[in-house]
């Protein structure tokens, strides 16, 4: 029988969402119970959270079957490294977070290790794969679930899920004034405005940085209007500097600023992902953009069982922020919706009507206290 380290639990989130939210519930847990440590894969915010960081999620993070596919080598080092932490360290239990592909196959090996597994933030088991179900139920002892329509399907096979909100309610500002937001951003406080997040991932902004700069030049007006670009954490600015040298549209580049974007924006650009979730819970009219390798698209046609892919279009049950995918997302089509968005109050105030429906939707902040609360739970079943 394995003699658990009493004062270190294991955390594993493969991508920047996970991360984010990793960071929260760490705190979170350490308010609770001071003496407990933490180590696993995360990023700088769980790393100033307190987490030992053994593998980055720079290794981790891609979209799409042929980016996976490249990438194997580097992810199998990481499991390899996670399972002889355990033999090591000895963790109190498994806190896995999103990041189903890597984190369900490991939770197999966590539990054949005895040690208690508890998962954030569910697969999409209601978009596709819906078998996986099995797995959790066979290898997860403690599901956390962020989305409200999540806890019927896990209650029906008998599964122990608990349904806390949605952390992004506690991480987000209260959205504050376009004119407040663009003073801070130092930018014209009177002329149009559209904040562009071509993704988190570097794979995400090599796919849509180009069609959204592209699709400036292609807006009527386009002098008008001041285009904010928001650079995610783990984007290298050369990157994106390199692309921006071949349009001709002004662009200003931010880093850490993303909700004052938003809060400035008349409209955002947005890839699909957690940042729609985040321009809704900042009230910003959207276009919701994505495209993928035509290998990864035609398995997704093949097995999704969705006709959205946009998060604030599930959650509202219907199409309420207009999705450009694959090759209808070109720079023509993302032009004139987007300019038509610019000139139509009434539709932004129409939509912006919808989103405020979504923060309703996602339940009350303190998600992060709520999950940190039944991860203490766990953990003293186990002392």
């Amino acid at each position: 029988m394995m003699s658990y380290n009493k004062q270190r639990i294991l955390v594993v989130a493969g991508e920047a969402s996970g991360d984010l939210h990793g960071s929260f519930l760490i705190r979170a847990v350490k308010r609770l119970m001071p003496q407990v440590g933490f180590y696993g894969v995360g990023g700088p915010k769980m790393r100033e959270a307190g987490c030992e960081i053994v593998a980055d999620i720079s290794e981790m993070a891609v979209v799409g079957l042929t980016e996976v596919l490249t990438r194997l080598p580097k992810i199998y080092g990481v499991m390899r490294r996670l399972e002889a932490s355990i033999e090591r360290e000895k963790p109190l239990c498994a806190v896995l977070i999103d990041y189903p592909d890597f984190n369900l196959r490991f939770a197999k090996t966590v539990k054949q290790k005895k040690i208690k597994v508890f998962y954030y933030i569910s697969p999409q088991i209601w978009a596709w794969r819906a078998k996986r179900i099995e797995v959790i139920k066979k290898y997860v002892d403690k599901m956390v679930l962020i989305l409200p329509f999540e806890e019927s399907i896990y209650h029906s096979q008998g599964i122990d899920a608990t349904f806390v909100g949605h952390p992004l309610l506690e991480e987000i500002p209260l959205p504050i004034s376009p004119d407040r937001a663009r003073r801070a951003l130092g930018i014209d406080t009177n002329k149009k405005t559209v904040a562009l997040l071509p993704g988190s991932r570097a794979s995400e902004v090599a796919r849509h940085l180009p069609l959204c700069l592209a699709a400036t030049e292609k807006m009527k007006g386009c002098n008008d209007i001041q285009f904010l670009l928001a650079l995610a954490e783990g984007i290298g600015e050369d990157q994106v500097s390199e692309e921006l040298k071949r349009y001709k549209t002004k662009v200003y580049l931010y880093r850490n600023s993303v909700y004052n974007i938003l809060a400035a924006a008349d409209v955002a650009v947005v890839a699909s992902g957690t940042a729609t979730l985040e321009a809704a819970l900042m009230n910003t009219p959207m276009v919701i953009i994505y495209r993928m390798s035509w290998l990864s698209y035609l398995l997704g046609r093949l097995f999704v069982r969705l006709r959205n892919i946009g998060l604030v279009n599930i959650i509202a049950g219907k199409e309420i922020v207009p999705e450009l995918i694959q090759k209808r997302a070109n720079p023509v089509t993302l032009a004139n919706l987007v300019t038509q968005l610019l000139h139509d109050r009434e539709r932004r105030e129409e939509m912006k009507g919808n989103l405020q429906k979504i923060r309703e939707k996602l339940g009350q902040p303190g998600a992060s206290q709520r999950a940190a609360m039944l991860l203490c739970q766990l953990i003293n079943e186990v002392r």
